[in-house]
């Protein structure tokens, strides 16, 4: 994690106040003064300031139901930020774990562990996440076949990983993918000759959605594991 992230982690300094303090030489990382603001600290290092070895408060994690016609944002913009929605407190320090476009609703992670949500989202991890999709035309059997063995997007050099799809009717399915290309959905149902109508994430990995829309939880211990 970089110093001054760290730094704001262990204190209610704001980031501007610990780049001064970074820049003045008051942190030492392992007993050596450090002025550069992204300076990497990893656990086994010790940080000091004031004369006091910092402590992080514990990761947070959060699940959140996004409606429509919101943005993965902290700020509104043309769609107000999903943040907006909540009372999560001090939301400027969390990202969200695999953005949704404007349009598509269903499960959002909000954490500021940036190594958990790193091996969530890269493909070498190889999480699921499914989708519900909602289509224009009836979904045909070949088109199942091809996306199931992967199938070549635009502008991509290498096709799609194996997808998982399940009926749930001849305009509807459950897509179970395990990578998160720009939208990908989308794009690997124009692949097979349709388009996709309304999208909805019902799952990453072990987590299921499981509040209204709109809603928010914490996520416990074992979900976070899982």
């Amino acid at each position: 994690m970089r110093l001054d992230k760290f730094i704001c982690k262990c204190t209610d300094l704001t980031i501007t106040e610990v780049s001064l303090i970074i820049a003045e030489g008051k942190i030492q990382v392992n007993g050596e003064k450090i002025t550069e603001p992204h300076h990497q600290v990893h656990a086994s290092n010790q940080v000091v300031f004031d004369q006091k070895v910092l402590t992080p408060r514990p990761f947070r994690y959060y699940m959140i139901h996004k409606p429509a016609d919101t943005i993965c944002s902290n700020k509104d913009e043309h769609y107000p930020a999903v943040f907006s929605l909540t009372n999560i407190p001090d939301t400027d320090q969390l990202h969200l774990v695999g953005r949704l476009d404007a349009d598509t609703t269903g499960l959002l992670i909000a954490t500021d562990d940036g190594h958990w949500s790193f091996n969530i989202m890269q493909p070498a991890g190889k999480v699921p996440k499914t989708y519900q999709v909602q289509l224009h035309r009836p979904i045909t059997k070949e088109a199942i076949e091809q996306l199931e063995k992967g199938v070549m997007l635009q502008g991509e050099k290498q096709p799609t990983a194996p997808a998982q799809i399940e009926m749930i009717n001849e305009k509807q399915v459950l897509l179970t993918i395990t990578e998160g290309k720009f939208h990908q959905v989308k794009r690997m149902f124009f692949a097979v000759k349709n388009k996709v109508t309304a999208l909805h994430r019902c799952k990453i990995g072990g987590l299921s959605l499981d509040i209204p829309e709109g809603a928010w939880r914490e996520i416990n211990k074992k979900e976070v594991e899982q």
